[in-house]
């Protein structure tokens, strides 16, 4: 009856070695390990071993099947890790990794920041965390007087605020310097605003200052059209309406016939021809006097223009939250 047991093994060995495939596994376990397997049957022939052989009988069977369990495992491990590399084509190109690109709103704002740059600007930068004085009382703001209602602002404490515009930087920079000045001041900036489509309380500002001796209207106006025709084309028209800035007079704001209808009327325009940019003006002589300049002497022109208007324009789009959604979709176009 040993005899028996040896024969069963030296099958099971020699059809293991067969196998090809998970199907041709599956078939060799159903043959010695199913219910009706080899195995299995020859546990029943235990009635029919004569006593003083059954305990050796019982004990071979039982190695027997244990061995058989533990190469089918074997087997079925190898044949699953082999799968799993067969699954990667080695012949395929590799993925293209991922690599980012710059915000839009950021490529809008060295695109400004070179064209000023090629007008003979030099750029400047200031804290945004600012005090009443540079935000407001340096810039013509009279303490409690209603010109300050113009700006929203998001107060830190009683002195100290988030800064509502990029004008604080030409304070700071008019103190330590000396006439001429041809400068830009680029940043972040912060307004107690409700989001929508056209309004954020986060948003980017880009300020220009000229002072010297002879500085005149006309040149700020020079400035401004040179800007519009290289940023959005030669047929872009610029115009300018009287307005109010404490900290500027005369003071107007400045308009760029609608890049998307070239001047014809359409809903970004809102059928006038026309979209509004930012304010600009000559410098108050307040302002000259505040930081010590004397305002018989020395004439200057200030202007400002969002950043993200400007890359609203440029890249048509129609709703300023878009830009902080950080959606990749959107992000990946630019």
């Amino acid at each position: 009856m040993i005899e028996i047991i040896e024969n069963i093994k030296k099958q099971f060995e020699a059809e293991t070695e067969k196998v090809k495939s998970l199907s041709e596994l599956e078939e060799l376990r159903i043959k010695y390990l199913g219910r009706k397997g080899n195995i299995s049957n020859a546990f029943s022939l235990i009635s029919d071993v004569p006593a003083e052989q059954k305990p050796q009988f019982g004990k071979e069977l039982n190695q027997l099947k244990q061995q058989a369990e533990a190469v089918y495992n074997k087997i079925e491990e190898s044949f699953k890790t082999k799968s799993k590399s067969l699954m990667l084509d080695l012949t395929l190109p590799g993925r293209r990794s991922f690599t980012g690109s710059k915000h839009p709103l950021i490529q809008t704002a060295e695109e400004i920041k070179g064209i000023f740059s090629n007008l003979g600007f030099v750029i400047e930068d200031g804290p945004e965390i600012e005090t009443d004085y540079y935000n407001f009382g340096a810039l013509n703001f009279p303490e409690n007087h209603p010109s300050r209602d113009m700006q929203d602002t998001l107060f830190i404490s009683k002195d100290v605020v988030l800064r509502t515009h990029t004008s604080p930087v030409q304070i700071r920079v008019m103190e330590k310097q000396k006439p001429p000045i041809r400068m830009i001041a680029p940043g972040r900036v912060y307004r107690r605003d409700t989001p929508d489509a056209s309004h954020s309380p986060f948003f980017h500002q880009i300020e220009g200052l000229v002072v010297s001796e002879g500085v005149t209207f006309a040149d700020l106006k020079g400035v401004i059209e040179s800007f519009a025709h290289i940023m959005f084309g030669k047929d872009i028209n610029v115009r300018f309406r009287p307005s109010f800035f404490p900290f500027t007079e005369p003071s107007v704001e400045y308009d760029f016939s609608c890049v998307f209808c070239r001047g014809k009327g359409c809903k970004v325009c809102k059928g006038t021809g026309w979209v509004e940019i930012s304010g600009a003006g000559m410098v108050h002589p307040n302002v000259f006097k505040s930081v010590g300049y004397d305002p018989k002497k020395y004439t200057g022109y200030a202007f400002g223009m969002g950043v993200d208007r400007i890359a609203m324009l440029k890249y048509n789009i129609n709703d300023i939250r878009i830009f902080f959604e950080n959606d990749v979709r959107f992000l990946n176009q630019f």
